[in-house]
């Protein structure tokens, strides 16, 4: 672009969606110059945490799910655990087996979603996954029968693939018995193939030297690589429990988005999985250990273009996880504890397959909800994918319109926000002074 040109550039795009819809970028060039990248998250708001209040305290894990349709299980599990805290009431080890094996699906399930229907177009050179299909069709059909995998094991265990009904504050209303769960072992056997062999493929890629220096935020335990709770850990060092979240994070209203912003100790901070691979890589096992080995992904990896290679592993670790807890299985009888009301607060994580997911709910007595906070990975994510935006816009500044867009779009996938049913969600309209 000459020089003149590019003394005032606009680029305007319109409608990204928390969950399901669509984004705004709007991009700011003077004199050389990126003013602002901003990712505004503009839908209606949906008022979730509102319609919680004067709920019954047994209610959220099923009112959440309906927040996503494609991590409905991170939803569901960060309300029980926050509504199991503040009733005082901890679930016996069969149920935190069996939560986890659920939640073992949905990453397989959204994570191959995103590798094979969002992201790996952009490292092909295809417009999307039906032009992947008609030039790879065995990958596509891969990539499909990982996702079938992984509903295979909301299904069993949660009642449908979509919005689990099976879940509620103290465990689950039904536990399968083990001869239920011997189908599903025989699907994740051909699966685990599947999924080395994706991460074989993704790892053959070509990826930018890109690299982000916030610091990354994910749970740790040391019984495991961390899914379904525990303790938040910082590369900064730190650690603190879910109940400290709040005095740590800080989230703040922006003119321009329905959507909040948060901040650690008042400074942009990543979570996803960059962060549970750079900060708790060493607990992966088994063959997904081999496969991260041999994809050269080190102990740490910061670069936003090969989370597709991360998500990968994580897909083989979830399905020799779930592998792991069929085979030792053991139905929990009851499926779930009591659980009585209280007037208490509780707080609550879990790692949704895009980061860390914090819930917090003030009860009643009765346990009538007075109050509660949800706070997803995509406000979390969203202060650094537009430092991200802006770094990257301010190195190509001699791109079309057309390659600065399709670039802005790659940077804005390697983050996965929480989109559904959206491989090309940017809508460009440039306006040059």
């Amino acid at each position: 672009m000459a020089a003149d040109e590019t003394e005032r550039r606009r680029l305007t795009v319109r409608a990204l969606a928390r969950v399901e819809g669509e984004g705004r970028l709007d991009v700011a060039v003077r004199s050389g110059v990126v003013e602002h990248a901003r990712l505004d998250i503009y839908e209606p708001p949906r008022f979730f945490e509102a319609f919680l209040r004067g709920r019954d305290f047994r209610e959220p894990p099923d009112i959440t799910s309906r927040i996503c349709g494609i991590c409905p299980v991170a939803y569901q599990v960060s309300a029980c655990n926050a509504l199991e805290k503040a009733c005082g009431v901890a679930v016996e080890p069969p149920v935190r087996a069996l939560r986890r094996l659920l939640y073992c699906g949905e990453w397989i399930a959204s994570h191959t979603l995103h590798i094979y229907f969002l992201h790996a177009p952009d490292f092909l050179g295809v417009a999307d996954s039906i032009e992947l299909a008609r030039r790879d069709r065995g990958a596509v059909e891969r990539g499909l029968a990982l996702k079938k995998a992984g509903n295979a094991i909301l299904e069993t265990i949660g009642g449908r693939p979509i919005h689990p009904v099976n879940v509620r504050v103290g465990g689950f209303y039904r536990a399968p018995t083990r001869a239920e769960l011997a189908p599903l072992a025989e699907t994740l056997r051909r699966a685990l193939d599947e999924a080395l062999d994706t991460v074989h493929w993704v790892a053959g890629f070509d990826f930018p030297d890109v690299r982000l220096d916030p610091v990354l935020v994910a749970l740790h335990d040391d019984a495991g690589y961390a899914i379904e709770d525990g303790v938040i850990r910082t590369s900064a060092g730190d650690r603190f429990p879910a109940a400290a979240f709040g005095d740590h994070v800080r989230e703040r209203q922006v003119p321009e988005s329905t959507a909040l912003h948060a901040r650690l100790d008042g400074a942009p901070y990543l979570t996803g999985p960059l962060a549970r691979y750079s900060l708790n890589g060493g607990q992966i096992t088994g063959a997904a250990r081999d496969a991260a080995i041999a994809a050269n992904l080190g102990e740490e990896c910061r670069n936003p273009f090969r989370s597709i290679v991360v998500r990968a592993v994580e897909v083989t670790f979830a399905v020799e996880e779930a592998l792991r807890i069929i085979d030792t299985y053991e139905r929990p009888e009851p499926p779930c504890v009591p659980v009585a009301a209280r007037a208490a607060t509780g707080h609550g994580v879990s790692e949704a397959p895009r980061g860390l997911l914090y819930h917090r709910y003030e009860l009643a007595g009765d346990g009538v909800i007075r109050s509660a906070d949800i706070v997803p990975p995509t406000a979390q994510n969203q202060d650094v994918i537009e430092t991200d935006l802006t770094d990257r816009i301010g190195e190509h500044l001699d791109l079309t319109d057309a390659d600065l867009t399709s670039m802005c779009e790659r940077i804005i996938r390697n983050h996965d926000p929480c989109i559904s049913c959206a491989t090309h969600f940017l809508d460009l309209r440039v306006t040059r002074r």
